[in-house]
């Protein structure tokens, strides 16, 4: 029997597990996972009876494979949710699906809201042309943003970095307002030095022209081919949160034989001189160990797997330790109400905004974004009645003073940012708070990105490496095109296919990657 030994036990590596044992007799499956927890960055903390989703994780995908995983998983609710049920509000079944109300194992549907909020006001995400967003940008500011975008259209940029490829598709004035200050603060470093590379990937096929033609369209009642990039309206969601669904992926692998290592953190793998790696180096409760394998399935970050590999070219070991990467911390903040008025027209518990998360583009603050959990499952909460589970959002970088904070002063200073925000009135209003930590939460596009295609050819040439996911790619992948690269990879594996390219070719189609087709 043959060893397949994978690192990290996030969507990647667990997708890579399930398929492998499901496909095949043939492997005998490790997965080494560094924490107690599944699903990586896509995973559920519950404190206090309130569970958290690290990120925020919307479970969409256009590819039929992965839905159909999914639905194998936690199936699809058949009965309405409990906000549903206590709102009488409609929502999609699916026939002969679990009653929420009375199983875990189910994915509810949800709707989408994600909205910015600037100046103490929202703005539709991505902008639209309702009269509310001119009303609330005002005359002089609207009259600004026409002119700046006519101008970017006059005119446009070499695309050299992500401040050229914003401006080129809203003009200036609507850059600096709605993505300037934010990309800013989430990655450390100003748009003017980041590859274009992201906000390709990103943003895709929203510009300010799209948003124009939807508005016109849905005035005159027409449907377009460019009606495809407005966003989808709603999503599914595991009941318990993200990391219930790696949760149930997990239990799945051991029932199909597979053995999960939980605190074993790799430190490096092996090679031989014929560029085949022999086993992996791990560390649990202290101890060191080496495991022998003959496929090594990575979903580590690629600048710690190279690190930890023996016999690496000093230009390729230069690149590796160069790439860059964004840390993440949340506070966890449960009060007994928010100021924030619902002026739409969905019901809620409570008539709190319905939006899941909310984008914070306000400079005068370091938040970057604030959850509002008990919009993405009412069972995410353990009072929703009375209270509301929110998540404050903060990138940072491990190490510096914010990731150094103890945790009770980064609490106090996420509920000082709510006040400045007007999101509640003051500390009393605060129940409860927990604070968590996520490293290498981003892959970021700058430093020693732009050698990466260099960096992919060398690892390549590694005969039995597969690299995965988010972090295993250093690329910003969703979690169905983490699962996708490990379809692909086991794909490759049991066919042995040599060539990686259609695994480092998962999500670089230019499409958007929320987009609901007309």
């Amino acid at each position: 029997m043959k060893k397949a030994l994978i690192i990290g036990a996030g969507p990647a590596g667990l997708t890579a597990a399930y398929e492998l044992l499901k496909q095949s007799d043939e492997y005998e499956v490790t997965v080494f996972e560094e924490s107690v927890h599944f699903g990586g960055i896509s995973r559920t903390v519950e404190y206090h009876g309130n569970r958290m989703d690290m990120g925020g994780h919307r479970f969409f995908s256009k590819s039929p494979e992965v839905n159909a995983w999914w639905d194998a998983m936690l199936p699809k609710q058949g009965k309405p949710a409990y906000d549903d049920i206590v709102l009488d509000r409609s929502v999609t079944l699916t026939p002969g699906g679990p009653d929420p109300e009375k199983e875990d194992r189910v994915m509810l549907r949800r709707s989408r809201v994600s909205r910015i909020f600037f100046k103490r006001k929202f703005f539709d995400y991505p902008i639209s042309l309702k009269p509310e967003t001119f009303k609330n940008m005002g005359l002089g500011t609207t009259m600004a943003v026409g002119f700046s975008y006519l101008k970017s259209m006059a005119v446009k940029r070499k695309e050299n970095s992500l401040e050229d490829f914003y401006v080129n598709r809203f003009g200036k004035k609507l850059y600096s307002m709605f993505f300037e200050h934010y990309t800013e603060n989430l990655w450390g470093r100003h748009p003017s030095q980041i590859d274009p590379s992201w906000g390709a990937q990103r943003v895709k096929g929203i510009s300010i022209l799209v948003v124009l033609k939807d508005a016109l369209d849905k005035t005159f009642g027409r449907k377009g081919a460019h009606v495809e990039t407005s966003l989808i309206e709603e999503f599914s969601y595991p009941k318990l949160g993200p990391g219930q669904l790696w949760d149930v992926t997990a239990s799945e692998i051991e029932k199909l034989g597979g053995t999960i290592l939980k605190n074993a953190r790799v430190t490096g793998v092996r090679k031989n001189e014929d560029q085949v790696i022999t086993a992996v180096i791990y560390e649990k409760d202290g101890v060191r160990y080496e495991m022998e394998g003959d496929v090594v399935i990575s979903s580590m970050p690629i600048k710690d797997l190279v690190g930890g590999m023996n016999d690496v070219p000093e230009d390729i070991a230069r690149i590796a330790a160069g790439l860059p990467y964004r840390d993440y911390m949340t506070v966890g903040v449960l009060v007994d109400h928010l100021n924030l008025e619902n002026k739409t027209k969905m019901k809620t518990i409570g008539n709190i905004v319905p939006d899941n998360w909310v984008y914070v583009h306000d400079r005068y603050v370091q938040m970057g974004r604030f959850q509002i959990y008990n919009n993405w499952s009412p069972y995410l909460v353990k009072d929703i009645q009375n209270t509301v589970w929110m998540g404050l959002e903060y990138f940072c970088n491990e190490g510096d003073e914010m990731w150094s904070m103890k945790d009770e002063d980064f609490a106090e200073f996420g509920i000082s940012e709510m006040i400045k925000l007007n999101l509640i009135d003051s500390r009393e209003n605060v129940l409860d708070t927990h604070v968590e930590r996520v490293k290498k939460a981003y892959p970021a596009y700058f430093d020693t990105y732009d050698e990466m295609d260099k960096l992919r050819e060398y690892l390549d040439t590694v005969k039995n490496l597969y690299c995965v996911g988010r972090n295993g790619q250093h690329r910003y992948n969703n979690i169905d095109h983490s699962m996708c690269t490990s379809f692909e990879t086991v794909k490759n594996i049991l066919n042995n296919v040599p060539d990686r390219s259609n695994i480092w070719g998962v999500n670089t189609e230019k499409e958007y990657h929320e987009e609901k087709k007309g």
